[in-house]
């Protein structure tokens, strides 16, 4: 079991960093170019994510960064982000509670999938 949580903890330190790019675009989205929920989660995933995915399979995953590894990762995650914006503006949630729940939701969804099957030893 602790094969599986190993490299958790500098996960989530680099998912503060992301956290923090994240939630800097989506509110700048939404109260500036007054997009909708789905549309700002989705794009500022994109860009935090951009980052993140390549500090974590540099440094926490010691795995080379691959353009198939990034496209499964975006596309996963990306989905996620686009369903947590679309119900937020469906439930008409705060932007905070959107991006609060996405946030805590993809730091471990984001981090099995990438333990598991972004980059598994074998991957490409």
């Amino acid at each position: 079991m602790a094969r599986l949580w190993k490299g958790f903890t500098l996960y989530t330190v680099i998912g503060i960093a992301n956290t923090v790019i994240h939630w800097q675009l989506f509110f700048m989205l939404r109260a500036g170019f007054e997009l909708s929920q789905a549309s700002s989660n989705f794009l500022a995933f994109c860009v935090a994510a951009s980052f993140s995915f390549y500090v974590n399979a540099l440094f926490t995953f010691a795995m080379p960064v691959s353009l198939g590894r990034y496209l499964l990762f975006m596309t996963c995650m990306g989905a996620l982000s686009l369903l947590a914006g679309w119900l937020g503006d469906h439930l008409h949630l705060p932007g905070l509670v959107t991006v609060l729940v996405f946030s805590l939701v993809s730091l471990l969804c984001g981090f099995l999938l990438s333990r598991w099957v972004v980059f598994r030893e074998g991957s490409q």
